[in-house]
């Protein structure tokens, strides 16, 4: 049984990290747009930076990890203010909604192409897939959430092995789930995704998150 705290307060700290988090993602956005040589070079390739650029670009590693645990987290603290039913149908109308925002607007701005040619699927598109999975699995026990959520996490770098294997081609659903890749990929005639954020390490995180939300169901 979820605990149940109809009163309870919101947790500022929360807020603040997400805050950090954000000015993080801006600092490595403006470094991507603004800094000389930021998508012909490797940031982290020592033999070609330096050390501020190292260091700005290193500390964004941890920009989308947080994000996305913390999504999990605060869908966990909703529990005692709307039923597992509201939670549900919310993680699926969210899901979809970023998926949507990330197919047309992301991509639209990243292309300039208002025939919809390419589809960027990043970060936005892996919160959504994420909601999606947690939209079904929110009706699991906490603990039952928290282990999946673990178990994918630790393990989903095995299926690397399997990607290393000779003349192992990954298909559409695969790039989706596991493999980033910078190569278009065909979804249907005229239309390619360049699928930078598998969702499936996502959903483990978000999971986590969620697992760990009863840590701070009493603050």
């Amino acid at each position: 049984m979820e605990l149940q705290n109809p009163t309870r307060e919101r947790v500022y700290s929360i807020d603040v990290l997400r805050g950090i988090v954000m000015i993080l993602m801006a600092l490595d956005h403006v470094r991507d747009f603004f800094h000389e040589g930021a998508m012909t070079s490797d940031p982290l390739n020592p033999e070609t930076t330096h050390t501020a650029l190292y260091l700005t670009r290193w500390v964004t590693h941890f920009c989308a990890p947080i994000f996305v645990f913390l999504s999990g987290l605060s869908v966990y603290l909703m529990n005692g203010r709307k039923s597992k039913a509201e939670i549900s149908k919310f993680l699926l109308t969210r899901g979809l909604w970023l998926i949507l925002v990330e197919v047309t607007i992301v991509s639209l701005g990243l292309s300039f192409n208002p025939l919809f040619s390419v589809f960027f699927l990043q970060v936005i598109w892996a919160i959504g897939v994420s909601f999606l999975a947690l939209s079904l699995l929110v009706w699991l026990p906490w603990g039952a959430i928290l282990a999946i959520g673990a178990a994918i996490t630790l393990s989903h770098n095995i299926l690397d092995f399997y990607e290393a294997q000779p003349g192992f081609r990954p298909g559409l659903l695969w790039e989706f789930a596991h493999k980033p890749t910078y190569a278009p990929h065909t979804i249907f005639p005229g239309h390619v995704a360049i699928v930078l954020y598998p969702f499936l390490p996502w959903i483990g995180v978000m999971l986590l998150g969620y697992g760990c939300g009863r840590v701070f169901s009493g603050m």
